[in-house]
């Protein structure tokens, strides 16, 4: 029997080859003649570049840049050379933003910045690349992007990156170098492979939906969002985003699917001429999973919970979508499942199975993420391979 094991990370316990080989050393206990076949995958947040780099060959280079509040973080860059000489460069903005570089009390969506993705994506522009592909997700910073452009050139660090708080702040002259910046990424493909496809305005948007997890109480988050909303005027003053062909009406960057994306930097990457795409839908066509579910019996994937917010847009329902087009059945494990049968069927998912089972059980997966879960991929196994 064929097992591809493809899950993403366990958020916060294991990366997604860290799951991938728990689940596989379980499966192995219990089914010592299947064959494996481990592909570790992301939706364009933490651990984007190393399931990348481990599966698309090319050359990666280690950049130091600023950290959300400060300091210096190394982040990667990963170039890829396609059969028609392309050079793509691959970047995850959580090595320069993310909120796991934070501690518990630095995390402050009001002052923190993405100016180091920014020189992240500056030193990218010096490798002779035609295409950018940045992963978001996971940032602890809530600025639309302000900071990054601040450091491409596009105005004063001390309005721009300062963190979402100080965007009030903003008048057009902060924005003068912006139309030039924007002409620097000329002839650049940039895609922003992101995990959800929120606006970035809104109750929709990343201020009401995620600045309260990056640190912010209630009442910042409504400050973000005046905070954006003022920043998005100022931008449309001195950059007209263009019409929409279809309706002839202005064309609103901030209401684009995924311009919410990590604390807005789907929104200061659309500035750029960037394009939005499902991270899951990226990550499964550069690695190559449709031949590989084609070829299996089936499949494992999973994340840390399996919850309504993994219907779209994530590493489950991406692979599970995937693999009905080969009739593959896909089985999720995860950390703590908290939807029902039904929503599970209608993810395309033939099983899916919890590692804490009960309340009691969370306190001891956590303290063992590696050993729980392959006890539980062996119990799995028992069932998906039976012995002959």
């Amino acid at each position: 029997m064929h097992v591809l094991i493809a899950p993403d990370g366990f958020t916060g316990t294991l990366t997604a080859t860290q799951a991938a080989q728990a689940i596989a050393a379980g499966w192995r206990r219990n089914a010592p003649d299947d064959l494996l076949t481990l592909v570790p995958l992301s939706d364009g947040g933490p651990g984007f570049l190393d399931v990348i780099t481990a599966s698309c060959p090319g050359q990666s280079s280690i950049v130091t840049v600023t950290g959300p509040r400060g300091g210096s973080v190394p982040a990667a860059v990963h170039v890829t050379v396609d059969e028609g000489g392309r050079r793509t460069a691959w970047v995850e903005s959580a090595q320069a933003i993310g909120v796991h570089l934070l501690d518990a009390s630095e995390r402050d969506p009001g002052v923190t910045s993405t100016w180091g993705l920014g020189e992240l994506l500056a030193a990218v522009l010096e490798q002779d690349v035609q295409r950018i592909v940045v992963g978001l997700g996971g940032s602890g910073t809530n600025d639309g992007g302000a900071g990054m452009l601040a450091a491409l050139g596009a105005g004063p660090r001390d309005v721009l990156g300062g963190g979402g708080a100080g965007l009030i702040a903003t008048r057009g002259g902060d924005l003068t170098g912006l139309a030039a910046t924007r002409e620097r990424f000329a002839g650049v493909e940039i895609i922003a492979a992101t995990d959800v496809a929120s606006p970035l305005l809104g109750l929709k948007g990343a201020s009401a939906v995620f600045a309260e997890r990056k640190g912010a109480t209630p009442e910042q988050s409504q400050l973000l969002e005046g905070s954006l909303g003022h920043f998005v005027d100022q931008v449309r003053r001195v950059l007209p985003a263009g019409s929409d062909l279809l309706t002839g009406q202005e064309r609103r960057l901030d209401r684009e699917p995924g311009a919410g994306a990590a604390g807005g930097v789907g929104y200061g990457l659309m500035l750029l001429g960037a394009h939005r795409t499902s991270g899951v839908g990226t990550v499964l066509e550069a690695v190559g999973l449709a031949p590989l579910l084609a070829a299996a019996d089936v499949v494992i994937t999973g994340e840390g919970c399996l919850d309504h917010q993994s219907m779209v847009d994530t590493v489950v329902a991406g692979v599970a979508e995937l693999a009905a087009t080969y009739a593959t059945p896909v089985v999720a494990l995860a950390g703590r499942v908290v939807i029902g049968r039904r929503e599970a069927m209608s993810l395309g998912l033939s099983g899916s199975y919890a590692v804490a089972e009960r309340y009691g059980d969370v306190e001891r997966s956590m303290a063992d993420p590696v050993g729980t879960l392959s006890d539980r991929a062996a119990r799995v196994a028992t069932t998906w391979s039976p012995r002959r």
